[in-house]
């Protein structure tokens, strides 16, 4: 086994490592009856759709415990059961994003067809989604089942999954085809479809998972989720900038929010900022595909000097992040939600 306790790219080879034991019970599962045909399947789709990504969140389950522990090097079956945990969130992830991809009819996922684009697959991805999420529990059960949390990490799942597919529900509701109305969109309403879809299992789980592991009771850290969903949906306002002012080169993607007509941060903070002719031109050329609508948008937010705007969010949401985790008592915890912050304090993609 690589030196886990050393450099990023050794951890990351371990975690992909762990990645390969666990897809290996999955397709032993003593609870079906498995065959050549069904273990290819299996063994492809998740091949194609859990270890494709960043792993940013599955690592940093790693990365919260070892802050946790104090810098003490981790021993092989502790760094084995972080590094199960964070499979379990990229495979909550790769689930969420299995149903986005059809739900938004998307085409591409991570630089190749999404999974229900691939020749064969079609809508036996909505049952592989079904599969993916499944596998979680299994996982947790192989590995967790005689550790005294075992109870509060199924239920810390479950609770994340409802908060997710929630705030899935109400950015579908809001932009059901046929009903664009951008009087819809506030801050308010952004801020809730970022804290439920977003927030909850992108900087909440992996930290969480980390202090379960170390013996936490989750209930007496309902400051800490506060902090994470906080700067979950800071991360996400940084999203929305660079899907519009990003360089596609640093960001990997052509940003397609304005022709998308996403209720994006850019768009509800445009909304607050436009005198009533401006507000026409909103109303008139968002969430249009035309590339002639969407340089009038570019240009009206540049007109109302929205960069501005976005540098004045960054450094009071940097202040008061930063206020926040320096007032809890725990200097470990501190420690790691100043990791994150760190992580994503202005990026640039």
């Amino acid at each position: 086994m690589a030196n886990p306790n050393g450099a990023t790219a050794d951890l990351r080879e371990t975690f992909l490592g762990v990645y390969s034991v666990l897809k290996s019970e999955l397709l032993n599962d003593p609870a079906f009856g498995w065959n050549d045909t069904s273990r290819q399947w299996v063994d492809r789709m998740l091949d194609y759709n859990v270890p494709g990504g960043k792993l940013n969140r599955g690592l940093s389950v790693i990365d919260s415990y070892k802050i946790l522990k104090e810098g003490r090097d981790l021993t092989e079956n502790e760094i084995f059961l972080a590094s199960a945990l964070g499979w379990c969130i990229e495979w909550l992830q790769a689930y969420f994003l299995v149903q986005d991809d059809i739900m938004d009819n998307s085409q591409t996922r991570r630089g190749q067809p999404c999974w229900y684009k691939v020749p064969k697959v079609g809508m036996i991805a909505v049952n592989d989604g079904i599969l993916l999420r499944n596998h979680i529990p299994r996982i947790l059960k192989n590995h967790f089942r005689e550790k005294s949390y075992y109870v509060d990490l199924v239920d810390l799942f479950n609770e994340v999954e409802f908060q997710t597919a929630s705030g899935q529900m109400i950015d579908l509701i809001t932009t059901i085809e046929g009903e664009k109305d951008l009087s819809k969109y506030s801050l308010p309403l952004h801020r809730r479809i970022v804290q439920y879809k977003t927030s909850y299992y992108s900087f909440y789980l992996p930290v969480a998972c980390a202090l379960l592991m170390a013996g936490e009771d989750l209930e007496k850290h309902t400051n800490v989720r506060d902090v994470l969903v906080n700067m979950g949906i800071y991360f996400q306002v940084q999203d929305d900038y660079l899907d519009c002012f990003g360089e596609p080169e640093k960001i990997g993607k052509i940003g397609t929010d304005i022709e998308d007509f996403k209720c994006s941060w850019l768009v509800v903070k445009a909304l607050e900022l436009c005198n009533d002719e401006q507000k026409k031109i909103l109303f008139e050329h968002y969430g249009k595909e035309n590339p002639a609508d969407v340089a009038k948008i570019k240009a009206l937010y540049n007109e109302i000097n929205l960069q501005g705007a976005f540098a004045e969010y960054e450094s009071k949401s940097y202040e008061s992040l930063t206020s926040s985790i320096e007032a809890h008592p725990s200097k470990s915890v501190q420690a790691v939600l100043k990791s994150f912050l760190g992580k994503i304090y202005k990026r640039q993609k």
